[in-house]
């Protein structure tokens, strides 16, 4: 089960409520950057919690670049600047939100920055192993028998699976740091409910695992940046 999967599917506990309740009216702007968060005794009556819990879920919230607390000052929503979009967390509460227009082309740009690369590394690097997990990708991928889910899925196994094959643990963390958005992402351009879009799809994904396998690292990049391109076209 992917770490997107299992954090949609497990409850959560009040602590994580409640942090996601703040973060994700934040992030909506029901509390605007540079603005206070409201008073404690607020906070404390509205969720019915001791202050412990309360700066608990605050450093929570600061950690991920949402808050930041001064003396004499209080409590202050940071600017968007300063969130951290590669926390899960964050990610998860934008991707909720709908994964609209400005969403999806910054995670082309970050996408198409580093996944080329990283094609690029693995047909220079990829081992016999690699190679073998590629193509169970590319199998897996063109089962006829996907949903848009399953299908965003073994898209994303195979994504991650390039990112090993390039031998940079960096470039195997990125997928797995924005998964739930390209989980997302995946299911909004899945062409499982067009048999002919389905096997092109498979087709240019295939194409990238045959640049890695001949070690033509040029191509590998430029089969990347396609298929890249191609799903943020199809939406």
């Amino acid at each position: 089960m992917s770490i997107a999967r299992w954090a949609a599917d497990r409850p959560l506990s009040n602590h994580e409520q409640i942090v996601r309740t703040l973060g994700l009216e934040i992030l909506t702007g029901v509390h605007a950057p540079a603005a206070n968060l409201p008073p404690e005794p607020v906070l404390l009556s509205r969720f019915g919690i001791s202050r412990t819990a309360l700066r608990e879920v605050l450093k929570t919230l600061s950690a991920k670049g949402l808050l930041i607390s001064k003396t004499r000052v209080g409590t202050k929503v940071q600017d968007p600047l300063h969130w951290n979009y590669f926390d899960a967390d964050v990610l998860a509460w934008l991707v909720s939100q709908g994964l609209d227009e400005t969403l999806r082309k910054h995670l082309l740009e970050v996408r198409t920055a580093l996944e080329p690369q990283a094609a690029a590394l693995a047909a220079k690097r990829r081992t016999a192993d690699d190679l073998g997990e590629l193509r169970r990708c590319i199998t897996a991928m063109a089962d006829p028998h996907h949903d848009q889910h399953s299908f965003a899925q073994a898209d994303l196994d195979f994504h991650v699976a390039v990112g090993s094959a390039s031998g940079n643990p960096m470039m195997r963390s990125f997928a797995a740091v924005i998964e739930v958005a390209l989980l997302a992402s995946f299911s909004l351009t899945s062409p499982v409910d067009r048999p002919d879009l389905h096997t092109e799809v498979v087709a240019a994904h295939a194409a990238i695992v045959d640049a890695i396998e001949a070690g033509d690292a040029a191509a590998a990049a430029a089969a990347m940046r396609a298929v890249i391109q191609s799903g943020f076209d199809r939406v």
